[in-house]
């Protein structure tokens, strides 16, 4: 056995890229339309993409993954959207 090597194992490659998913690639993973993954991003409630030049958005894959085990975390039994009227009673 070879005494003089040291190999040091780590859990998590830091040195990896983050992989980036373009729009396509994001409506295929969050049922919504176009309009509303925007409209998300610009309320704060979905992460923001990034301009990776003029007309090329992505979104890095790690934060959406987050963002969807968050929504799993809110309560289920939560109201209708904001600005959708009752229901009327039968």
């Amino acid at each position: 056995m070879n005494e003089g090597n040291t190999v040091t194992v780590t859990t998590a490659n830091t040195s990896m890229p983050r992989r980036m998913l373009n729009e396509a690639q994001v409506l295929t993973l969050i049922p919504v339309s176009r309009t509303t993954l925007y409209r998300l991003a610009k309320n704060g409630r979905f992460p923001p993409g990034i301009y990776i030049s003029p007309n090329r958005r992505v979104w890095f894959e790690d934060e959406v993954v987050a963002w969807q085990n968050a929504v799993d975390e809110f309560n289920p039994s939560r109201g209708r959207g904001k600005g959708r009227r009752p229901r009327a009673p039968a």
